[in-house]
């Protein structure tokens, strides 16, 4: 069987100063930028990765984070025990990265081509939820859990503010089972998720949290 060749060389550089320009060098190839997307919400492990990125694989992937790496967009440490497995996670630097994808993201969503129906990863759903946000006067204080793949997620908004994350809140008003496609059509397409889907909480509840988020017009052709 013929391995890839695994390298962390970036790929030909723009030899060019402006700094937008450099950023494509550093995130700019296929699937960079969406490994740097999946460790936006904490320390991931090499096989989370690869089944939040299904496309995406094992072998480039290792490739990807090696880049990343070496540019000091992410690093690798080793948990304490018991769990002892090692982790990729951004460095500070990276992180600000979120701002650049929050944009990135309401700017793409303006294409008539976007679909907020196909599919998508639990941390890129948390993201999306922080990009759309747009409170309305007196919103009130919520908490909304996710389990999303045998994971779990929360969003909560306090005193018109929203944070995600994850882990499980206790207590949470509405705590839903589904899958991040689902809670996404149900959010920005009004695609009704079943009851089933509810073990905290009610439908009314959900739906003035999901009436908070908006995706921006599209764009004219």
């Amino acid at each position: 069987m013929k391995l890839e060749k695994i390298t962390t060389r970036p790929g030909r550089p723009y030899d060019d100063a402006c700094g937008t320009a450099h950023a494509l060098e550093l995130v700019g190839e296929r699937w960079a930028l969406l490994v740097a997307r999946e460790l936006m919400l904490g320390p991931r492990r090499f096989s989370d990765l690869r089944a939040s990125l299904p496309g995406l694989s094992a072998n480039v992937l290792t490739q990807k984070l090696a880049g990343l790496e070496d540019s000091g967009v992410i690093r690798r440490r080793r948990l304490e025990p018991p769990a002892g497995v090692q982790v990729y996670e951004l460095t500070d630097w990276g992180l600000e990265l979120e701002e650049a994808l929050k944009v990135l993201g309401r700017w793409a969503a303006r294409s008539p081509r976007h679909d907020p129906t196909l599919p998508l990863s639990a941390v890129s759903l948390m993201l999306s939820l922080r990009t759309m946000y747009a409170p309305t006067p007196g919103v009130q204080d919520m908490t909304v859990a996710f389990e999303l793949g045998g994971e779990s997620y929360f969003a909560r908004i306090e005193g018109g503010a929203l944070t995600t994350g994850r882990g499980r809140p206790d207590p949470a008003d509405v705590r839903l089972t589904s899958t991040p496609e689902a809670v996404a059509g149900a959010i920005y397409a009004d695609r009704p998720l079943p009851d089933a889907a509810f073990e905290v909480g009610d439908r009314g509840v959900f739906e003035t949290f999901a009436g908070l988020f908006t995706l921006p017009p599209k764009a004219p052709r």
